[in-house]
């Protein structure tokens, strides 16, 4: 099979693992080396300077020995097989990387013979981009659960990132619909990551010459959760990443719309969930960045986040007690927790009103949300409108109409 045959088949199969994601990690050029990596490059995305930056996204193999019933590239499925060998890996990207098409490389793959030999390869795959072609740039690679903890530790000192996929957010669906999966061999690999990255931290802290050794996954780790295949609730999704963010230090939890792919009756055969999915993700930001706990944005027994309103809008509708806040005294979380106040307005307000009272028009000019905040908070004691501060009268009016019309639309 010719290169680009396989390239098209092998990177039209890893369309469903979510790579886009920014590098996390600063590393300059280096002399006799090609490339670099830059803490703000995002796959699929834009950076602060207007670039849009990409990875070459691939998959090594999409022959599986799994039959994982949510998956495309599962060993049942009657689609065109591929292989890369780790030379042509290597090629296809100083070839990409040179053309100016990519700043990085994404690699996954199915399980080809076994965990670790399906690690072996991507292994010889980064070594090859690393040592032969002097690819300093930005490698974000997906471990295979199962693999030997020694493979686990060489990737890491190839790649910028590591990831493995939980895919389904709970044992029992796991042996559902993937029975040849087990909890432990996904767990077994985040928890050697975590271990990795604070060793060679340590390392730093007391060794100089630690620094002229191979980092170990300097942009840290991900993982990626399905969405809609099963029937965990938005409770128990959220839960589970707040677990993971807190015990493994994960950089990101990815959430992806299931895509029906499979023939298994018991999955879902409707459009993709992907207002849901952003729900999801709206949910994951205030855990990461504004203090929320998952207890907090599933009270009253809610298991699913609202459709109808983002979750900052929806909490604050259902703890009217602690509102209105007054914006020149309350501190930065109280400030935080008032829909249409972000982490960049709160910081103004805070600095501004140490020079003057803030006023509604003051909140206009630094690009407060008024269209939601004003129900939440009082300048200098008073109030934008007039309004009950009652959840009937509040909820309809935040309503994301707009929003949900737009998802609506894309899912026909």
């Amino acid at each position: 099979m010719e290169l680009m045959d396989k390239l098209k088949i092998l990177a039209d199969a890893a369309k469903y693992d979510v790579a886009c994601t920014s590098s996390g990690n600063d590393r300059a050029a280096k002399q006799g080396e090609v490339g670099n990596a830059v803490a703000c490059g995002i796959c699929h995305s834009f950076s602060a300077d207007g670039r849009c930056i990409s990875l070459l996204k691939i998959l090594l193999t999409n022959k599986c020995v799994f039959d994982c019933q949510y998956c495309g590239n599962r060993r049942s499925a009657d689609i065109p097989r591929a292989e890369f060998t780790p030379q042509e890996v290597a090629e296809l990207t100083l070839r990409f990387y040179q053309r100016n098409y990519i700043e990085g490389l994404f690699l996954s793959s199915a399980v080809i013979r076994s965990p670790d030999y399906t690690m072996e390869l991507l292994i010889s795959a980064m070594r090859t981009v690393r040592e032969e072609y002097h690819f300093n740039g930005y490698i974000h690679v997906k471990t295979i659960p199962g693999a030997d903890p020694a493979l686990i530790r060489q990737a890491g000192s190839l790649a910028d990132r590591l990831s493995v996929n939980i895919e389904l957010p709970s044992q029992a669906s796991l042996e559902a619909f993937a029975p040849e999966k087990k909890k432990d061999d996904i767990i077994a690999p985040m928890r050697l990551v975590r271990e990795g990255i604070i060793a060679h931290k340590n390392e730093l802290a007391i060794y100089r010459h630690a620094k002229n050794e191979p980092s170990f996954a300097p942009a840290g780790q991900s993982t990626q959760l399905i969405v809609g295949a099963s029937p965990e609730s938005d409770s128990k999704i959220v839960t589970l990443a707040e677990g993971l963010y807190g015990k493994f230090k994960l950089k990101r939890v990815f959430y992806s719309a299931y895509i029906p792919v499979g023939a298994d009756p018991r999955l879902p055969t409707t459009e993709p969930p992907l207002l849901r999915e952003h729900r999801l993700y709206q949910a994951d930001w205030l855990l990461r960045f504004y203090g929320y706990t998952a207890g907090e944005l599933f009270k009253n027994e809610d298991e699913n986040l609202s459709l109808e309103m983002d979750p900052k809008c929806h909490w604050a509708v259902q703890n009217l007690h602690l509102f209105p806040v007054e914006v020149n005294t309350a501190d930065y979380m109280e400030l935080l927790r008032v829909p249409g106040i972000g982490q960049v307005s709160a910081r103004k307000i805070i600095a501004a009103r140490r020079i003057e009272k803030i006023t509604f028009e003051g909140l206009k000019k630094m690009r407060v949300v008024l269209k939601r905040a004003k129900y939440f908070i009082t300048c200098c004691g008073k109030t934008y409108e007039k309004i009950p501060l009652l959840p009937e009268a509040i909820a309809p009016r935040l309503k994301d109409s707009s929003q949900i019309a737009g998802f609506t639309q894309l899912t026909i």
